[in-house]
């Protein structure tokens, strides 16, 4: 079998996995990322091509470009199987014309209504296919205990995607105060037998340096070896697995694109991106190298605006900043670790990434270099939007266009109808309103951010939030996702200070009790 093999970003792991083993470890040791040696590359009439193809056939013809060491049945079974009835649209990641030259590319039609389906529906079943496939070869291989650090999606996706994968467990760490209650309710919902969920004391930022110490933590993955059998792998976007089905959602995008007449076949186009980890803006980075006519990818940022600033500067400095709360909790990060995969993929020396990562650890802060930064510069660029100005994004779409877009599509629309030129632009739509509704209801009523809501709506329960936004915006229909989540449960959580010592200490009092039951 021809496989493709991978290179660890900051140089310390030159053994060259395969697909299998870069999944299923999700981050090298040294702490760097995996990227591919070399990438496929797809002609203007492969990528049309799509367009005849069912979504689960666009997935599996794209997973197999990457030439992992899983053969092209298993890859079409298991595409299948991660696009099924699950999603509440037969064409999954549909694209709608929104106003002349601006499209939406929906990406939350799936199981929780978020972006992060596309990509947490696949990874599980190339893990567990991953691990079968070492098992059938009498390999010796441990469970995996799946760590997840979210900033609202990533939790509830992962959650769900693994739920019927019975080698995994999942741990999901989120921080408090900073996702919205109907995102806290899905992940209490979803977590099932086999998986936890955890508050930390602090911002998305702190949960994922938390989760990335583990992994370095040689003493605490022995025990965990030693008492549960189980070995670490992450579901976050660190995780390789999670980037190629994103990239499909792209090459899908551009060939309906053109079906629709909306360019004709090999006008380039730009895309925007709401963006916080940036894994999504990655995944359309390498949707471009690999032939899909993409010209500018625009970043679009919240209050949080490192990456317009890096994107502007070269300069990643936080040493004066704090997280901003905004409407669109899942972009309030300050570290994209996605970025590290573009800065090695176009600076091409590993020493020199892990110099600028070990300066950020170390100093909050590191500069890339000029040559690094005219490449980077060229392809993408970065914008702001203020808290209140995505609220009043999300009425004045509903005013003109009778469509609800959510807080983080609202921040990416905005920027897009700003920044428009020649080209037709697909805005990245990331997660259904309903999961926000809250703040949906201060931009239809016209409540700034950070005024309280009325009393009398502050005491309604989400549900009956959710009907008052659905009463002043007819024609709404909830998916399924939200319409089957119970919104009155009681929520219990359990919350730990923003370090590894107590990550440690909740993970394997849950394993314990596992153990126990």
């Amino acid at each position: 079998m021809d496989v493709l093999r991978y290179r660890d970003t900051r140089g310390l792991d030159r053994t060259r996995p395969a697909y299998t083993d870069v999944i299923l470890k999700g981050i090298s040791e040294g702490g760097g990322l995996y990227v591919p040696e070399a990438l496929p590359s797809l002609s203007l009439e492969e990528i049309l091509s799509f367009s005849a193809l069912p979504y689960p056939a666009r997935a599996a013809r794209l997973l197999s470009l990457f030439r992992p060491d899983i053969p092209p049945g298993p890859i079409e079974d298991i595409s299948l199987s991660a696009y099924a009835d699950q999603f509440d649209d037969p064409a999954v990641a549909p694209l709608r014309e929104a106003q002349p030259g601006l499209f939406l590319l929906e990406l939350w039609h799936g199981p929780t209504a978020a972006f992060k389906d596309m990509a947490l529906q696949c990874l599980p079943l190339l893990i567990s296919e991953a691990i079968i496939r070492r098992q059938d070869a009498e390999e010796p291989v441990d469970d995996l205990l799946i760590l997840v650090a979210t900033s609202g999606d990533t939790g509830s996706a992962a959650l769900s995607g693994f739920a019927d994968i019975s080698c995994c467990r999942v741990a999901v760490f989120y921080p408090e105060g900073g996702i919205s209650e109907t995102q806290l309710r899905q992940m209490m919902a979803l977590r099932g037998e086999n998986g936890t969920v955890v508050g930390v004391r602090g911002s998305f930022d702190d949960c994922q340096n938390t989760v990335k110490s583990l992994f370095r933590d040689t003493a605490w993955n022995c025990d965990l070896h030693e008492h549960h059998h189980l070995r670490l792998a992450s579901a976050n976007s660190i995780n390789w697995g999670r980037i190629p089905p994103q990239i499909a959602s792209y090459v899908s995008a551009y060939a309906d694109l053109v079906s629709m007449e909306g360019v004709v076949p090999g006008q380039e186009i730009d895309i925007c991106i709401p963006t916080g980890n940036f894994g999504n803006a990655l995944a359309a980075w390498y949707a471009k190298r690999i032939g899909v006519p993409i010209d500018r990818i625009i970043c679009a940022s919240n209050e949080n605006d490192v990456l317009p600033d890096f994107l502007r500067t070269g300069l990643w400095d936080l040493r004066e900043r704090d997280l901003i709360p905004t409407p669109s909790p899942s972009m309030d990060i300050l570290i994209s670790s996605n970025l590290e995969r573009l800065l090695f993929e176009v600076a091409g020396d590993a020493a020199v990434v892990r110099g600028w990562m070990e300066e950020l650890a170390a100093s909050s802060r590191f500069e890339a270099d000029e040559a690094t930064m005219e490449t980077i510069k060229s392809e993408f660029t970065g914008h702001r939007v203020g808290n209140d100005e995505s609220l009043e994004a999300i009425r004045r779409m509903h005013e003109e266009t009778g469509y609800l877009l959510d807080p983080h599509t609202a921040v990416a629309w905005e920027v897009a109808t700003r920044t428009m030129g020649k080209n037709s632009t697909i805005v990245v739509s990331t997660a259904h309103w309903s999961k926000f509704g809250e703040n949906v209801y201060r931009a239809l009523v016209g409540i700034p951010f950070t005024d309280p809501l009325p009393s009398d709506m502050a005491a309604l329960p989400s549900s009956t939030l959710l009907q008052e936004v659905m009463r002043l915006a007819p024609g709404q229909p909830l998916p399924r996702a939200i319409s089957r989540l119970d919104l009155s449960a009681d929520l219990s959580e359990r919350l730990i200070e923003a370090n590894p010592d107590a990550a440690e200490e909740a993970l394997m009092s849950w394993l314990d009790q596992r153990s126990l039951s």
